[in-house]
């Protein structure tokens, strides 16, 4: 009997410890634009039903600058414990062409999650512009080379990209305004400082219904769904132009694939819902909610189109 007590213990001391629990603390989910910016949005309506869903805070964290890249190099680096977490973007599969010496590798730093919705870009102008659609505003542009300018969430983003493929495809020549985020932008874009801007529809939404901006066209090869009246660039003229933001989950790439797991079931499930999928309405995003692999891809062949686009537009910041 002793010695059966005795075995009993070795093999208890000897066992393997189970998985720790996760998530016992509060998650820190980055944001690498200033608030109030459709990023910020997407981050905060996500990570407050995150929060129910998981059992413990969701804190959304705002480190912008040098066009989402610090953000994203803050998360590449912190500890795989899945308690530190980026809302990313398109603008990162961009920023990889851009920058010629980015401190991380966005396809092999990251794990991806999943893709929480796209947004289209749409160009919008202030209503003192005369002018009333994309012929129109092209026929202004040609008028006066390097005049007009427009606005963009920073150097190598979704909206600098844009704005430098339809110079390109209109065969005119703008002047290039970076901010730090939409809410500056937009506030220019209101008081007339600036021509125009490609942002996503979310945060000018309000305002085009307003009548306090035009909206022109969306970027994306279909139109908006809450602007079911603007065109599409590609109707307008511009031939082929097809270009929407995309946002999503992701954790450094060593996080274990468990925790990848379980935080892609609760995300989708969180997406599918029809509160979630009303709010994404309610701002002008399309809710997605799909695999880490099918997000993985997504960064894959975004990255290699828009290495095109950028060389092609001749955009690169040392």
């Amino acid at each position: 009997m002793t010695l059966s007590l005795a075995g009993s213990a070795v093999f208890a001391q000897a066992a393997p410890a189970g998985p720790a629990p996760w998530p016992v603390k509060p998650i820190s989910l980055i944001v690498p634009f200033p608030a109030g910016g459709t990023t910020d949005v997407l981050a905060r309506a996500m990570g407050l039903e995150l929060s129910k869903s998981l059992g413990q805070p969701v804190i959304v964290e705002s480190r912008p600058g040098a066009g989402a890249t610090l953000g994203a190099d803050f998360v590449a680096k912190s500890k795989a414990d899945g308690y530190t977490l980026l809302m990313g973007a398109v603008h990162h599969t961009i920023a990889t062409s851009v920058y010629r010496k980015l401190p991380y590798d966005f396809q092999k730093d990251f794990a991806p999650i999943s893709t929480v919705a796209l947004v289209p870009n749409v160009l919008v102008v202030n209503p003192g512009v005369p002018a009333k659609n994309v012929k129109e505003l092209l026929a202004l542009a040609r008028a006066e080379p390097g005049k007009l300018t427009y606005g963009s969430n920073g150097n190598g983003t979704g909206q600098h990209l844009i704005g430098a493929q339809f110079e390109g495809m209109g065969g005119v020549q703008m002047l290039h305004v970076p901010y730090k985020g939409s809410g500056p932008l937009t506030t220019d874009l209101l008081g007339g400082q600036i021509t125009m801007s490609f942002d996503t529809v979310t945060p000018v939404l309000a305002h085009i219904k307003a009548g306090k901006l035009r909206a022109l066209a969306v970027t994306t090869n279909r139109r908006s769904p809450a602007l079911p009246d603007v065109p599409t660039l590609d109707e307008a003229g511009l031939k082929g132009f097809n270009f929407g933001t995309w946002f999503g989950l992701l954790a450094p790439a060593a996080t274990p694939r468990a925790l990848v797991v379980r935080l892609n079931t609760e995300l989708v499930k969180i997406i599918h819902s029809p509160d979630f999928r009303k709010k994404m309405e309610d701002i002008g995003a399309e809710p997605v909610g799909d695999t880490p692999e099918q997000m993985a891809r997504q960064i894959k062949d975004d990255t290699e189109r828009f290495a095109k686009l950028v060389k092609d537009a001749r955009v690169s910041i040392e």
